[in-house]
């Protein structure tokens, strides 16, 4: 059974059955691999190695000292 079978599958059980339906496979493939990178990139800066992309924007914004009025 390929995934689209199963997937249809699923979607009919679940309308059957009054509950929601599932996601359709892909569906959040890119956002999972932004997370995964972002995850690594974190487990980087665990390991004392420099960070990039999004996490670094992040970590200097956190880092960055607040002005005083």
């Amino acid at each position: 059974m390929s995934i689209t079978q199963q997937y249809a599958l699923d979607a009919y059980r679940a309308r059957q059955h009054g509950e929601p339906v599932v996601p359709a496979p892909g569906a959040h493939d890119w956002q999972v691999m932004r997370e995964l990178r972002d995850y690594q990139q974190y487990r980087a800066v665990l390991a004392g190695r420099p960070a990039h992309g999004r996490l670094r924007q992040a970590l200097a914004r956190r880092l960055r000292p607040r002005p005083t009025c």
